[in-house]
């Protein structure tokens, strides 16, 4: 457990989280919708703070990333907690179900051991990923700032919803992320992630600017986020603001491994080939 900078301290000592776009009003005792950051009697804690609850060494492919650092290996490692409810998650177990409960899993580990264990493994880069990395920043920071002085690349699998101030903190030792980027309409991020889409967006370009390597994912469900003009306004985008050269993975859903959207069916690979011909209709050099 750890007290954060990325917060502020209100009356009756309530706090207002600053960590991701949720900004969450907090009071004492209680917890903010990640499930992982308590106020306690006016401070606010991380209750995940080096505590791992998923860790591997998996090829950089598998994030996707396919034009940083290919056929490398990553040491990717997740903490417990979201700041979405992604009704079709498939990592529910560790960023969902643990919020109906009091106790914070995971195993007690120093970021030291994080970087020694990437160098071990002959990983050049280490995966800040399987949950949503902003819910672990600080303890995610902490890392990227040793792994920097290793030589080590640090890359973020992340929805895009952190707060600016996040983002600024993390952007000097951010070298590459994959966004996942839902939709393109605002509603379906409301209705099935409790987000918004508008700071994906503000994030993506700022990272852009920064010249964080970027790759964009969509994970296409039927009859959500499959419709035909949403995806060329993903697309176009991409191209228009950054850059046809960055890669857009579009993703089959597979709902018996879905949090809540096990009645839908699975995409068609037909789905996935007029998504392709879209994106690269509309200028995308890279559309997998």
């Amino acid at each position: 457990m750890k007290r954060t900078l990325f917060y502020k301290k209100l009356k009756n000592k309530e706090v207002r989280c600053q960590i991701c776009f949720q900004r969450c009003l907090i009071k004492p005792g209680k917890r903010g919708i990640c499930g992982i950051r308590e106020n306690i009697q006016g401070s606010l804690y991380v209750l995940n703070y080096g505590k791992i609850a998923a860790q591997n060494i998996d090829p950089i492919e598998k994030k996707p990333l396919y034009h940083f650092l290919p056929k490398t290996s990553t040491f990717s490692i997740a903490s417990v907690g979201c700041n979405l409810r992604c009704l079709n998650c498939q990592n529910w177990q560790i960023s969902q179900s643990f919020k109906f409960k009091k106790e914070i899993s995971g195993k007690e580990c120093l970021s030291q051991e994080i970087i020694e264990s990437a160098l071990k493994n002959d990983c050049p880069s280490i995966s800040y990923t399987y949950t949503e990395p902003t819910v672990f920043a600080e303890f995610a920071l902490e890392t990227m700032k040793l792994a920097r002085k290793n030589n080590l690349k640090n890359i973020w699998i992340t929805n895009g919803l952190m707060s600016q101030k996040t983002l600024k903190a993390i952007i000097p030792f951010l070298d590459a992320v994959n966004v996942d980027l839902k939709s393109f309409d605002n509603n379906f991020y409301k209705k099935y992630c409790q987000g918004k889409l508008s700071p994906v967006l503000k994030n993506l370009k700022e990272m852009k600017k920064k010249n964080v390597w970027i790759e964009i994912t969509t994970l296409i469900i039927p009859e959500l986020t499959d419709d035909e003009i949403m995806l060329e306004k993903i697309a176009q985008f991409i191209k228009n603001k950054l850059g046809p050269e960055t890669p857009w993975h579009v993703l089959r859903f597979f709902p018996e491994i879905s949090w809540k959207l096990k009645n839908l069916p699975i995409t068609p690979t037909e789905t996935i080939e007029k998504t392709k011909k879209i994106g690269l209709k509309l200028g995308l050099k890279h559309v997998y």
